[in-house]
């Protein structure tokens, strides 16, 4: 299913998609090369938001949990990049520990769990389920939503203490699927026998969204440098303030200046080319994920005249973590539609490979809002083998594999913009 675009694609798109396609050996060839100095995530998703005249990305997410949503014909080239995963790091692995988040009574997650345990069991691996939790003294049993009934069982050291494991279970590589919104905990402290991915500090108790940010603006003003185009196109702009505590009303006048320098600089570019639509911002927690903690302003004003309700929403995010530090974000509007409500384009990663993603559709929600809350609905993207590179002999705009190439070239910038945020943010590298 291909979305509808509330407006023809405008002339910067178009333009970017001509040059993308032309010069996809280049394209090809700068990410081979940069692959060469930087390691992949095990896994990512990227949200994107398509506004016509711009494609950008507006999140990055480390432990995706959607990957119930992709394309059931998408599984095989998710196997295929899951074993080229698993082969760089322990080629000789039999088990693999698979670490949740806590929340497994959501049916919509435990479908994502599912699946992804389903990838990852085709690889060749014996997967088992472990917990963090600290109420997870024995083990519990739960019932999938495609009818298997799973063990989850207390995370533990084992070795002496020298591995992470079960009682009966000693893996090679130990999956997070749990963002440690909560905190670190010490029993996956010090692991230095065993591959754990995400890093530790890829959770979000250490991990900002502004250093992502700022990792990505370097990767594509390199990007645009060797294939010719305005970073701008694929690039939101950001700023970030610290010490803001919504309740007492601090950091309001921080975010009020911010927010205002972002919106000029929005305007430049909007003038400069021609668009006529109302420059926003978004203003989003600096650490967290969910679609929590987030707002959209048009007007610096707003930040200082927000109300008792806007505050309280603001103020506290996934598993009650305050929010002192603020990412405000260049706001990019989405004219896609599936079924006329709005939709964004959401892609997933496994390695430096794109193995499918969704449109996110919410009804409720306007082209300048964020999409992902309650209500939200998911429809598959219909990549395919032969989407992985554009048909060059179409006219931009008008083919599916073009959208798709687009799509899957911004994801893959901001892939790699996280393998560099990582390096440069990894505690035993500094």
């Amino acid at each position: 299913m291909i979305p509808n675009l509330v407006t023809v694609m405008d002339k910067p798109v178009l333009d970017l998609e001509k040059t993308l396609i032309e010069a996809t050996s280049v394209v090809e060839r700068w990410f081979r090369m940069a692959w060469q100095d930087y390691t992949p995530p095990f896994y990512c998703s990227v949200d994107l938001r398509n506004s016509g005249f711009k494609l950008a990305p507006v999140d990055t997410n480390l432990f995706p949990g959607g990957f119930n949503n992709l394309a059931s014909d998408m599984l095989p080239l998710a196997v295929q990049a899951a074993m080229s995963a698993i082969e760089k790091y322990c080629p000789s692995a039999k088990n693999l520990l698979l670490i949740p988040e806590k929340h497994t009574r959501n049916q919509h997650y435990l479908e994502s769990v599912s699946r992804l345990m389903e990838i990852l069991r085709q690889t060749g691996l014996d997967i088992r389920l472990g917990s963090l939790s600290d109420k997870a003294a024995q083990s519990s049993s739960i019932t999938l939503p495609d009818g298997p009934t799973v063990v989850v069982e207390p995370v533990k050291r084992i070795n002496s203490g020298r591995r992470v494991g079960l009682d009966d279970f000693n893996p090679c590589i130990i999956l997070l699927n749990n963002d440690l919104s909560a905190g670190t905990p010490d029993v996956l402290q010090n692991v230095y026998e065993q591959n754990l991915f995400p890093p530790l500090h890829a959770g979000w108790t250490i991990r900002r969204k502004s250093n992502h940010f700022a990792a990505y603006d370097d990767v594509v003003r390199r990007f645009s440098r060797t294939v010719g185009i305005d970073p701008w196109l694929v690039n939101p702009y950001f700023a970030r303030c610290s010490d803001v505590d919504f309740e007492e009303k601090a950091g309001a006048e921080c975010l009020a200046e911010q927010v205002q320098s972002v919106l000029n600089r929005i305007r430049r570019k909007y003038r400069e080319y021609g668009i006529k639509e109302k420059p926003f911002a978004i203003i989003k927690a600096d650490a967290g994920t969910y679609g929590m903690g987030i707002m959209t302003v048009s007007d610096a004003k707003e930040v200082l005249n927000l109300n008792r309700r806007q505050r309280n929403k603001m103020a506290v995010i996934k598993d009650g973590q305050a929010v002192r530090e603020v990412l405000v974000q260049e706001g990019v509007h989405s004219f896609e539609r599936v079924n006329d409500a709005v939709a964004e384009p959401v892609v997933y990663m496994i390695d430096r490979y794109v193995v499918g993603g969704f449109y996110r559709v919410n009804a409720s929600r306007d082209i300048d809002e964020n999409l992902n809350v309650p209500g939200a609905e998911f429809v598959p993207l219909p990549f395919s083998q032969q989407h992985t590179l554009p048909d060059v002999t179409a006219a931009p705009g008008t083919s599916e594999p073009n959208r798709y190439y687009l799509y899957g070239v911004v994801a893959r910038l901001a892939l790699l913009a996280a393998s560099v945020e990582l390096e440069k943010t990894d505690p035993d590298m500094q």
